[in-house]
């Protein structure tokens, strides 16, 4: 259940979040109706197999997971289907139906294919840190963070939380790191970085599996190029790749961290979890408050 991306919202800290568990059971995930294409809700963090229990807590780390089902009826499908319904009455009744009666009649085949169609089950978990006001949804897309956000604020019925605000460059920060800037303390360069030349449809440049301190690096970037994207590591626990959008990306969890699960000693699956759960939200206050720190993250009001 480790997260493999992060992407960071901020929230005040003075929000109440003490009713959760009496609010979950109201917007929990409802199967996908038969003429509906989609339907979303909290699920539980432990599975969909748990009934009774739809977030976990862990001092200030909440822990709420976003379900979600979807229909598959792929377009072709039903645009041949409705071509083959079209030939059909031209052939019988000698005339080609108008755009309007075709929409009918592309609404009447999705009603009719709907209730028989796939549907897809998805999940997204969030971690909370009540503490120091930030989300970390496992996503490294924006909008799925915004959906999430958008989930927790028909729960809460008012949840301000805004995308992370930083008050310095966050290109001009990584760029200078890869150009050999002192590295904020724990952290190191790993080998892969994306740069690109800032002038509208210049060139991009991507490395992988390459020492980032090298006279070819240093040559893009007395070019004019501009770090977009940097492989990291903290510490021993963390590597990841960090973008100039502040999106977390490539997320591992190191033997430096994961060596502190040999010494749990209860057993079962829950318990696993738990401690998983535990570790997760440690190391990734950890890093949030570096790059707090690092790039000078803005609070949100309280």
């Amino acid at each position: 259940m480790f997260f493999k991306n992060l992407t960071l919202f901020r929230f005040p800290t003075s929000i109440d979040f003490s009713e959760v568990d009496t609010l979950l059971p109201h917007v929990v995930l409802k199967p996908v109706g038969a003429l509906e294409m989609t339907s979303r809700g909290f699920i539980s963090p432990f599975g969909r197999d748990e009934k009774n229990v739809f977030s976990h807590r862990i001092g200030d780390a909440l822990w709420l997971t976003v379900g979600g089902e979807e229909k598959i009826l792929p377009s072709v499908v039903v645009n041949d289907l409705l071509a083959r319904k079209l030939e059909e009455i031209e052939e019988k009744e000698g005339r080609k139906p108008g755009g309007r009666e075709r929409k009918r009649m592309k609404d009447d085949l999705l009603h009719e294919l709907l209730p028989r169609a796939f549907v897809k089950s998805s999940r997204t978990d969030a971690l909370l840190d009540l503490e120091h006001g930030y989300v970390a949804v496992d996503s490294s897309s924006r909008k799925t963070g915004e959906n999430v956000m958008s989930d927790i604020r028909g729960m809460l019925g008012s949840f301000p939380a805004m995308p992370l605000n930083a008050e310095v460059a966050p290109r001009s920060i990584l760029t200078a790191w890869i150009a050999g800037e002192p590295l904020p303390e724990g952290l190191s360069l790993g080998e892969e970085c994306e740069m690109k030349d800032p002038v509208e449809g210049g060139a991009v440049v991507k490395c992988q599996h390459q020492e980032l301190r090298c006279d070819e690096i240093d040559k893009h970037l007395d070019a004019g190029k501009q770090v977009t994207k940097l492989a990291l590591v903290f510490e021993d626990n963390l590597s990841f790749v960090l973008g100039d959008d502040l999106i977390v990306r490539k997320l591992k969890f190191l033997d430096g961290a994961l060596d502190q699960l040999e010494h749990i000693d209860e057993d079962g699956r829950r318990a696993e979890l738990d401690a998983r759960f535990a570790l997760q939200s440690g190391e990734i206050r950890r890093l949030f408050l570096l790059l707090e720190k690092a790039f000078k993250l803005s609070k949100a009001d309280s």
